[in-house]
């Protein structure tokens, strides 16, 4: 099912025989070209619907990471700029968010109307114990391998690509209290009992780089 949302060459990367989707919740802060000062930076909040993926290249073999079908924005430079300066297409969003530290409450609605998400918890030490990922470090090791993402560009038939490098990487639970997805609870995308939450991560204060990857032809969407 997850399948036919994909372009090929994609196909779902499963874990304990299930596909995988999620949200990235990501505030961006001092962002800037390298070299240039962090007084110089911008911030955003954003907003990234994901899906696990693998794929077989010619040369390098089998290979993995996100495939993102949607991206919101609160920075209007992004939904300007994405896919036209930098990877990566935007949606126009406003966001709602407190941080209390160890809390969050987090709220996001696209302006064309057609994507809400909404979750509040707080940071623990664990998953949950009915998550399918055995520890949090297996479940870090299985996303920390997603840090090559693509995302439909504005041409026809392909995507865009964008590598996120971080040298420390770092994660925590997530305990959450309260969840909404409008994306996820579209039943024309995934039929009633088809998706099911299993648990949420967290990354604080990590310095990291985004890299423009190589463009993505599509033959067509996946099966």
């Amino acid at each position: 099912m997850v399948g036919s949302l994909l372009p090929r060459p994609f196909r779902p990367k499963l874990h304990n025989g299930f596909a995988w989707v999620g949200i990235c919740l990501i505030r961006l802060e001092q962002i800037r070209p390298r070299g240039f000062p962090a007084f110089l930076g911008l911030a955003s909040e954003n907003a990234a619907h994901r899906i696990a993926v693998e794929w077989e290249d010619a040369e390098a073999g089998l290979r993995e990471g996100v495939y993102i079908p949607r991206r919101d924005s609160g920075s209007l430079l992004n939904q300007l700029g994405g896919g036209r300066l930098f990877p990566g297409a935007h949606h126009a969003a406003v966001f709602s968010v407190a941080d209390g530290g160890d809390e969050i409450d987090f709220s996001m609605r696209s302006k064309d109307g057609t994507v809400f998400v909404s979750v509040r918890g707080r940071s623990v030490d664990e998953l949950p114990a009915s998550s399918r990922f055995a520890s949090l470090a297996e479940a870090s090791a299985f996303f920390k391998s997603g840090s090559l993402g693509y995302s439909p560009a504005r041409a026809p038939a392909k995507s865009d690509g964008l590598t996120l490098h971080i040298d420390a990487w770092r994660v925590r639970a997530l305990a959450v209290a309260a969840l909404r997805s409008r994306y996820f609870e579209d039943r024309s995308r995934f039929p009633e009992g088809t998706v099911h939450f299993d648990h949420a991560l967290i990354m604080r204060d990590v310095p990291h780089e985004w890299h423009q990857a190589e463009e993505m032809s599509h033959l067509g969407e996946g099966v």
